[in-house]
């Protein structure tokens, strides 16, 4: 008769039926393992376990659970706060749990949770179809979705979590659950917005739509000395634009590339990027007041979608040292524009750059108590990207980014996008009192010990 105990699972137990790797701080391949995205974050976890499929991700989370060690999730690791990578804790790295299944009849896409938006605009683009995603190709699916997830599309079709149609989640006692609309339908709320507090996502089912693969994309550049011009025609644009049209205006140091005129090498400048998710040409009307004003270089033209998601993988260098906010606003007023215009990024590192997506549109639409994304009345949202290699220059950009936040609080409704936000005091702004009072009444039910607390945390 087998004698039961309390006794915890040692390593080598969990190691005999593990699919995937185990990796532990004295193996060669620890320091690299452990790196993300944004280089600031240095962390060393107890144990980093790269799971092959489901099965290995429940016995990670029992493991760690005997061994009363805290549990960090990583998808793509871009996570600006590091959330991905526990101090001390285990690491469940999702790198190796790759593949997406499209089902056309269906209009499903099945992702397992360690794709990246790349891998997963690869195989549905191979099929005519999309589902608005990550505008960096390395960013990976599980945070990005249960984080809100916006998307070059998605004023024409929502956020990623709004067209997440169920996920499989293992909790933090060790159960694979099911979480859609008709089966665990408070855990389905709350991973819509609410990160990765309530379990680990180990695949996604996503609604997809009919784009590409060629569509309207693309930059345009000018000096700072059109600013005020290119400006008023932005205005003209968005005021009434239709879903399909999404934007960003950009301030940035323009680069030493053939398609910025050479006198503006290295110099600030007022960029702005356009997607439109419709007929080309009728995009291409749409922008003409904008392209009328004289750009410096005009990269805005028919292009495939999956080279407009990757337009920003340039600037956004992994391992570089980053410091983030996203802040929403109450909209475009003349006011607001002087403020954005005072903080070109002049003297900083080239992948520094402050950016003013414009949101809205079907977004805007779902109502705000469906899902735990919040700040949904927000057409408009300012992201500073401080993004540099060295650190002695860390004071500097994290000032100007700090400098930037005070400036435009006369602007600001007091939310934050959570995925943007480097500052982990500010989870509550994310949500407001009463969803997040539910979020920590949902946090107590499905993680009453906080086992996943390596994210934007809903303290139990």
């Amino acid at each position: 008769m087998a004698v039961q105990t309390n006794e915890p699972m040692p390593l080598e137990k969990l190691a005999e039926d593990f699919g995937g790797q185990l990796i532990q701080p004295d193996d060669a391949v620890y320091d690299e393992a452990r790196q993300i995205y944004n280089g600031m974050i240095q962390r060393r976890p107890t144990l980093i376990a790269r799971p092959a499929g489901t099965a290995d991700v429940i016995a990670v989370v029992n493991y760690a659970r005997e061994h009363e060690q805290p549990i960090g999730v990583r998808c793509g690791g871009h996570s600006v706060a590091g959330h991905s990578t526990p101090e001390g804790g285990v690491l469940l790295d999702l790198a190796l749990m790759k593949g997406v299944h499209v089902d056309r009849e269906r209009g499903i896409a099945r992702a397992n949770g360690g794709v990246h938006w790349g891998e997963y605009d690869r195989e549905t683009q191979a099929l005519g179809v999309h589902t608005p995603g990550g505008r960096v190709t390395t960013t990976g699916v599980g945070g990005f979705t249960t984080g809100g997830g916006y998307g070059w599309t998605s004023t024409k079709h929502g956020l990623t979590a709004d067209n997440l149609v169920s996920a499989d989640v293992v909790t933090a006692d060790g159960r694979l659950v099911t979480a859609s609309e008709s089966e665990n339908e408070d855990l389905f709320w709350g991973i819509r917005g609410g990160g990765g507090n309530f379990g680990a996502v180990t695949s996604f089912e996503y609604r997809v739509h009919p784009l590409g693969p060629i569509m309207l994309g693309g930059l345009l550049v000018f000096p700072l000395e059109q600013a005020e011009d290119a400006f008023a025609a932005y205005r003209g644009i968005v005021e009434n634009a239709p879903d399909e049209l999404a934007t960003a205006a950009v301030l940035l140091n323009a680069p030493p590339e053939e398609f910025v005129p050479e006198h503006l090498h290295g110099k600030p400048v007022l960029g702005f990027a356009i997607s439109y998710a419709g007929d080309p040409d009728e995009g291409l009307k749409i922008v003409a007041p904008l392209k009328a004003v004289g750009p410096a270089a005009d990269l805005v033209g028919p292009m495939p979608y999956r080279a407009l998601q990757a337009m920003l993988d340039p600037m956004s260098p992994p391992g570089w040292r980053n410091y983030w906010r996203g802040l929403h606003l109450t909209g475009l007023t003349d006011d607001l524009v002087k403020t954005f215009l005072q903080f070109p990024p002049e003297g900083l590192a080239p992948m520094t750059f402050l950016v003013l997506f414009q949101h809205g549109g079907a977004v805007s639409r779902v109502p705000d108590d469906a899902t735990a994304f919040s700040h949904r009345d927000a057409t408009f949202m300012l992201h500073p990207i401080a993004c540099w290699q060295d650190l002695a220059d860390d004071a500097r950009h994290l000032a100007w980014v700090n400098e930037v936040t005070e400036a435009i609080q006369p602007f600001a409704t007091g939310g934050v996008y959570l995925n943007f936000m480097a500052d982990e005091d500010r989870v509550p702004a994310g949500y407001g009192a009463g969803k997040y009072d539910r979020l920590v009444e949902l946090k107590r039910k499905y993680d009453p010990d906080n086992a996943f607390r390596f994210n934007q945390n809903i303290t139990p």
